[in-house]
Protein backbone atom coordinates (compact mmCIF):
# COMPACT_ATOMS: atom_id res chain seq x y z
CA UNK A 1 0.00 0.00 0.00
CA UNK A 2 1.12 3.37 -0.87
CA UNK A 3 1.98 5.81 1.97
CA UNK A 4 -0.46 7.71 2.74
CA UNK A 5 0.89 10.96 1.80
CA UNK A 6 1.75 9.83 -1.46
CA UNK A 7 -1.80 11.32 -3.36
CA UNK A 8 -3.26 11.88 -6.41
CA UNK A 9 -5.62 14.60 -6.66
CA UNK A 10 -7.90 13.02 -9.02
CA UNK A 11 -8.24 10.17 -7.44
CA UNK A 12 -8.26 12.00 -3.48
CA UNK A 13 -11.42 14.23 -5.79
CA UNK A 14 -13.09 10.86 -6.77
CA UNK A 15 -13.15 9.56 -3.07
CA UNK A 16 -14.41 12.74 -1.57
CA UNK A 17 -16.78 12.69 -4.36
CA UNK A 18 -18.13 9.32 -3.40
CA UNK A 19 -18.34 10.31 0.22
CA UNK A 20 -20.48 13.16 -0.16
CA UNK A 21 -22.66 11.37 -2.49
CA UNK A 22 -22.74 8.71 0.42
CA UNK A 23 -23.69 11.33 2.90
CA UNK A 24 -26.23 12.64 1.28
CA UNK A 25 -28.12 9.64 0.08
CA UNK A 26 -28.00 7.65 3.82
CA UNK A 27 -26.21 10.18 5.98
CA UNK A 28 -23.16 9.59 7.89
CA UNK A 29 -23.31 6.15 8.98
CA UNK A 30 -23.57 5.51 5.24
CA UNK A 31 -19.63 6.81 4.60
CA UNK A 32 -17.74 4.24 5.49
CA UNK A 33 -14.67 3.27 4.12
CA UNK A 34 -16.08 0.04 2.21
CA UNK A 35 -18.98 2.04 1.32
CA UNK A 36 -16.94 4.71 -0.25
CA UNK A 37 -14.18 2.15 -2.03
CA UNK A 38 -17.64 0.27 -3.14
CA UNK A 39 -19.19 3.66 -4.67
CA UNK A 40 -15.40 4.00 -6.87
CA UNK A 41 -15.20 0.55 -7.50
CA UNK A 42 -11.98 0.02 -5.65
CA UNK A 43 -11.16 -2.58 -3.11
CA UNK A 44 -11.13 -0.65 0.56
CA UNK A 45 -7.26 -0.72 0.67
CA UNK A 46 -6.83 1.65 -2.00
CA UNK A 47 -8.94 3.87 0.21
CA UNK A 48 -6.35 3.88 2.37
CA UNK A 49 -3.99 5.00 -0.06
CA UNK A 50 -5.20 8.57 0.32
CA UNK A 51 -6.70 8.72 3.63
CA UNK A 52 -5.85 6.99 6.61
CA UNK A 53 -9.38 6.69 8.16
CA UNK A 54 -12.80 7.37 8.15
CA UNK A 55 -12.08 10.72 10.37
CA UNK A 56 -9.61 11.75 7.54
CA UNK A 57 -12.12 11.72 5.01
CA UNK A 58 -14.39 13.74 6.96
CA UNK A 59 -11.65 16.50 7.91
CA UNK A 60 -11.24 16.36 4.11
CA UNK A 61 -14.65 17.50 3.15
CA UNK A 62 -15.22 19.77 5.85
CA UNK A 63 -11.89 21.47 3.86
CA UNK A 64 -13.47 21.09 0.90
CA UNK A 65 -16.72 22.78 1.23
CA UNK A 66 -15.24 25.68 4.08
CA UNK A 67 -12.83 26.69 1.37
CA UNK A 68 -15.31 26.15 -1.73
CA UNK A 69 -16.73 29.57 0.45
CA UNK A 70 -13.77 31.29 -0.06
CA UNK A 71 -14.94 33.62 -3.17
CA UNK A 72 -17.35 35.96 -4.53
CA UNK A 73 -18.53 39.19 -2.50
CA UNK A 74 -17.25 38.15 0.51
CA UNK A 75 -13.52 37.81 -1.32
CA UNK A 76 -14.04 41.49 -2.18
CA UNK A 77 -12.59 43.80 -0.46
CA UNK A 78 -14.17 46.57 -2.02
CA UNK A 79 -17.64 45.83 -0.95
CA UNK A 80 -18.78 47.04 2.43
CA UNK A 81 -17.88 44.51 5.37
CA UNK A 82 -21.44 44.07 6.96
CA UNK A 83 -21.99 43.09 3.40
CA UNK A 84 -19.03 40.39 3.01
CA UNK A 85 -19.73 38.70 6.51
CA UNK A 86 -23.21 38.10 4.98
CA UNK A 87 -22.31 36.83 1.73
CA UNK A 88 -20.27 34.38 3.18
CA UNK A 89 -22.91 33.09 5.99
CA UNK A 90 -25.28 32.77 3.05
CA UNK A 91 -23.04 30.66 1.15
CA UNK A 92 -22.03 28.81 3.89
CA UNK A 93 -25.69 28.00 4.76
CA UNK A 94 -26.74 27.28 1.01
CA UNK A 95 -23.60 24.64 1.01
CA UNK A 96 -24.24 23.17 4.36
CA UNK A 97 -28.33 23.21 3.52
CA UNK A 98 -27.80 21.30 0.14
CA UNK A 99 -25.32 18.33 1.79
CA UNK A 100 -27.32 17.55 5.17
CA UNK A 101 -25.31 14.94 5.92
CA UNK A 102 -22.33 16.45 5.90
CA UNK A 103 -23.21 19.60 7.78
CA UNK A 104 -23.34 17.62 10.57
CA UNK A 105 -19.38 16.48 10.15
CA UNK A 106 -18.79 20.37 11.00
CA UNK A 107 -19.80 19.90 14.82
CA UNK A 108 -17.70 16.54 14.84
CA UNK A 109 -14.55 17.60 15.68
CA UNK A 110 -12.11 20.91 15.59
CA UNK A 111 -11.73 22.73 12.50
CA UNK A 112 -7.90 23.22 11.95
CA UNK A 113 -7.25 22.25 8.85
CA UNK A 114 -5.33 25.19 6.31
CA UNK A 115 -8.67 25.89 4.41
CA UNK A 116 -10.34 26.50 8.21
CA UNK A 117 -7.80 28.50 9.34
CA UNK A 118 -7.30 30.69 6.03
CA UNK A 119 -11.24 31.32 6.25
CA UNK A 120 -11.02 32.44 9.49
CA UNK A 121 -8.24 34.95 8.79
CA UNK A 122 -10.57 36.30 6.66
CA UNK A 123 -12.77 36.94 8.41
CA UNK A 124 -10.55 38.59 10.75
CA UNK A 125 -9.65 40.55 7.79
CA UNK A 126 -13.03 41.52 6.81
CA UNK A 127 -14.12 42.43 10.51
CA UNK A 128 -10.74 44.60 11.39
CA UNK A 129 -11.66 46.37 7.98
CA UNK A 130 -14.63 47.20 9.36
CA UNK A 131 -13.33 49.09 12.01
CA UNK A 132 -13.00 46.37 14.96
CA UNK A 133 -10.06 46.56 17.19
CA UNK A 134 -7.93 43.03 16.87
CA UNK A 135 -9.35 41.86 20.27
CA UNK A 136 -12.98 42.47 19.10
CA UNK A 137 -12.57 41.36 15.78
CA UNK A 138 -11.29 37.79 17.00
CA UNK A 139 -14.05 37.67 19.40
CA UNK A 140 -16.80 38.80 16.91
CA UNK A 141 -15.21 36.21 14.68
CA UNK A 142 -15.66 32.83 16.80
CA UNK A 143 -19.42 34.38 17.33
CA UNK A 144 -20.41 34.54 13.73
CA UNK A 145 -18.31 30.75 13.87
CA UNK A 146 -20.59 29.86 16.39
CA UNK A 147 -23.59 31.60 15.24
CA UNK A 148 -23.76 30.22 11.45
CA UNK A 149 -22.24 26.55 12.20
CA UNK A 150 -25.03 25.91 15.03
CA UNK A 151 -27.64 27.78 13.12
CA UNK A 152 -26.86 25.39 10.65
CA UNK A 153 -26.66 22.14 12.58
CA UNK A 154 -30.11 22.82 14.41
CA UNK A 155 -31.98 23.22 11.08
CA UNK A 156 -30.23 19.90 9.65
CA UNK A 157 -30.70 18.29 12.77
CA UNK A 158 -34.65 19.23 12.59
CA UNK A 159 -34.79 16.17 9.48
CA UNK A 160 -35.00 13.46 11.17
CA UNK A 161 -34.47 11.09 8.03
CA UNK A 162 -30.85 11.16 5.90
CA UNK A 163 -30.93 12.62 2.70
CA UNK A 164 -31.70 15.77 0.78
CA UNK A 165 -33.95 18.16 2.66
CA UNK A 166 -37.35 19.17 1.29
CA UNK A 167 -37.57 22.25 0.24
CA UNK A 168 -37.81 25.26 2.85
CA UNK A 169 -41.51 25.94 2.60
CA UNK A 170 -42.00 22.59 3.13
CA UNK A 171 -40.23 22.32 5.81
CA UNK A 172 -41.51 25.30 7.74
CA UNK A 173 -45.36 23.99 6.49
CA UNK A 174 -44.44 20.59 8.75
CA UNK A 175 -42.87 22.48 11.73
CA UNK A 176 -46.06 24.81 11.47
CA UNK A 177 -48.45 21.24 11.88
CA UNK A 178 -45.98 20.30 14.67
CA UNK A 179 -46.16 23.34 16.20
CA UNK A 180 -50.28 23.79 16.17
CA UNK A 181 -50.45 20.84 18.11
CA UNK A 182 -49.37 23.10 21.34
CA UNK A 183 -52.25 23.95 23.44
CA UNK A 184 -52.95 27.66 24.21
CA UNK A 185 -54.60 27.29 27.03
CA UNK A 186 -51.47 25.64 28.44
CA UNK A 187 -48.70 27.37 26.59
CA UNK A 188 -50.76 30.59 25.72
CA UNK A 189 -47.11 32.46 24.22
CA UNK A 190 -45.45 29.67 22.99
CA UNK A 191 -49.24 29.11 21.13
CA UNK A 192 -49.23 32.96 19.74
CA UNK A 193 -45.57 32.45 18.57
CA UNK A 194 -46.20 29.50 16.35
CA UNK A 195 -46.12 31.26 12.81
CA UNK A 196 -42.57 32.70 14.16
CA UNK A 197 -41.38 29.02 15.37
CA UNK A 198 -42.16 27.39 12.47
CA UNK A 199 -39.71 29.68 10.39
CA UNK A 200 -36.80 29.42 12.84
CA UNK A 201 -35.24 27.19 9.97
CA UNK A 202 -35.93 29.75 7.23
CA UNK A 203 -33.79 32.13 5.36
CA UNK A 204 -35.14 34.98 6.87
CA UNK A 205 -34.83 34.06 10.39
CA UNK A 206 -31.29 33.20 9.78
CA UNK A 207 -30.18 36.32 8.32
CA UNK A 208 -32.18 38.50 11.25
CA UNK A 209 -30.12 36.59 13.99
CA UNK A 210 -26.92 37.16 11.78
CA UNK A 211 -28.16 41.21 11.27
CA UNK A 212 -28.50 41.43 15.24
CA UNK A 213 -25.04 39.75 15.98
CA UNK A 214 -23.74 42.57 13.24
CA UNK A 215 -25.36 45.15 14.58
CA UNK A 216 -24.03 44.32 18.31
CA UNK A 217 -20.67 43.73 17.45
CA UNK A 218 -20.30 46.64 14.70
CA UNK A 219 -17.89 49.77 16.24
CA UNK A 220 -20.03 52.65 17.80
CA UNK A 221 -19.30 55.90 16.28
Amino acid sequence: MAPVGRRRALNEDEVLDAALALLDEGGPAAASIRGIAARVGVAPNAVYTYFADKAAVNRALVERLLGASDHGVFADPARDWRERVEALATDLRTRMVAHPGAAALLMSGPMDGPRATALGEQLLDVLLAGGLQPDEAARATYLLIVYVLGSIALEVADEPEPGPLPSEAERIADRRRVFDQIPPDVFPRSAAAVPIMAGYISTEQYLWGLNRLLDGVSPRP
